[in-house]
C-alpha cells in the first residue's frame, strides 16, 4: 500500500473518530503510528487537516472536503471488497438506512432482520430531501422515501402506495365526519411538516389545484410534533394512510375530490445497488408479503 493511501485512511480514521487515541483503538494500530501517517500526508502536501486541541481533533475546513471525498472511497472500498468477495449469506455488516416515516420502512426491516440476525442496523428519520441527501452524500446506504428521485446518479424500486388523509380532534368542526371534500379545508387551520416534506408538497399542490385557500399554517418538523400540535387544537393534520393511529381523541378524516395517492420507493445510488447487502435489503422491501405476516 502507498504512503499516500495509508495516510488518506489514517486521516479519514481520525475525521470519523474525532480523536486520534479513539482512532488507533479502533484500528488496532499505536497512536503514535497513526498521527506519523496523518503527519507525513499533511507535510508532503503541507497543509493541516486538523486542528488538534487537547486531545480531540477537529477537521480545518480543507480537513472537511477531504473527508467528503475518503468517506466516498471507504464506501468504494468496502463495495470493492463485497464484490470480490461475491457473498450471498449475508452473514454479516452494517446497514444504514434513512426514512421518511418509520411506518414505512420497519415491516422490511423486519423480515430482513429475521432472515438475517448478524446484521446490524441504523436508522435516521427525516424529509424526504433530507433522506435522499443522505443517500448522495454516502451517510445512509438506503432511503425509504415518497420522493422519487430524478438524479441520474440513483436506483429507486417502487414498494407501494399510500394515501394521504387528514386527522383532527373530535371537537374540530369537521370531527364528526369521516368523509369531506377537499373544499371542506378553506379557511381551515392546517398543521404540515415543514418544506421537503413530500407530504406538504403534495397536500398544498392539491388545495392549490383545487383553489382551496386554507387559513393559517402551523409548520411542524416531524410527524410527532404535527401530531400533537393537531392535538392541541392548532389545526387539521395530513398523514398518510398508514401512519394514522387512532386514539386521544384524534380521528381519522378522509379527504376527496383531490389524486391524494402517493408512492413510496426505496432508493441507494445505482453505482452502489450490485453491493450483496444492498441488494438483498431492496429484494425484500420490494418482496410481497404474505397475509401471515
Amino acid at each position: 500500500m502507498s504512503a499516500f493511501l495509508s495516510g488518506l485512511r489514517a486521516f479519514h480514521s481520525v475525521a470519523a473518530a474525532g480523536s486520534f487515541t479513539r482512532a488507533a483503538r479502533a484500528r488496532g494500530v499505536s497512536q503514535p503510528t497513526l498521527s506519523a501517517q496523518v503527519r507525513a500526508l499533511e507535510q508532503a502536501h503541507d497543509v493541516r487537516l486538523f486542528d488538534r486541541v487537547g486531545r480531540a481533533a477537529r477537521l480545518t475546513a480543507l480537513g472537511q472536503s477531504l473527508f467528503v471525498v475518503t468517506t466516498r472511497l471507504t464506501a468504494a472500498e468496502d463495495e470493492a471488497a463485497d464484490l470480490l468477495a461475491a457473498t450471498r449469506t449475508l452473514r454479516r455488516g452494517h446497514l444504514r438506512i434513512a426514512a421518511d416515516s418509520a411506518s414505512h420502512v420497519m415491516p422490511g426491516l423486519a423480515r430482513f432482520r429475521a432472515a438475517h440476525p448478524a446484521v446490524t442496523f441504523s436508522l435516521t428519520i427525516g424529509n424526504s430531501s433530507d433522506v435522499l441527501e443522505q443517500v448522495t452524500n454516502y451517510a445512509a446506504d438506503v432511503a425509504v422515501t415518497a420522493k422519487r428521485p430524478a438524479d441520474p446518479r440513483m436506483h429507486a424500486i417502487l414498494l407501494k402506495r399510500d394515501r394521504l388523509v387528514g386527522f383532527l380532534p373530535q371537537r374540530h368542526a369537521l370531527g364528526k365526519r369521516r368523509r369531506a371534500p377537499i373544499e371542506a379545508l378553506s379557511g381551515c387551520d392546517l398543521v404540515l411538516r415543514e418544506r421537503g416534506s413530500v407530504t406538504r408538497e403534495v397536500f398544498e399542490a392539491r388545495l392549490a389545484a383545487a383553489s382551496v385557500k386554507p387559513g393559517a399554517l402551523f409548520e411542524a418538523q416531524s410527524r410527532e410534533a404535527v401530531t400533537e400540535a393537531v392535538r392541541a387544537g392548532l389545526g387539521v393534520g395530513v398523514v398518510f394512510d398508514s401512519e394514522f393511529r387512532p386514539g386521544d381523541g384524534l380521528t381519522r378524516l378522509v379527504i376527496e375530490g383531490a389524486d391524494l395517492d402517493v408512492a413510496e420507493y426505496a432508493v441507494c445510488l445505482e453505482e452502489r445497488r450490485r453491493i450483496p447487502l444492498l441488494r438483498g435489503f431492496l429484494e425484500t422491501l420490494a418482496a410481497p408479503v404474505s397475509r401471515g405476516e
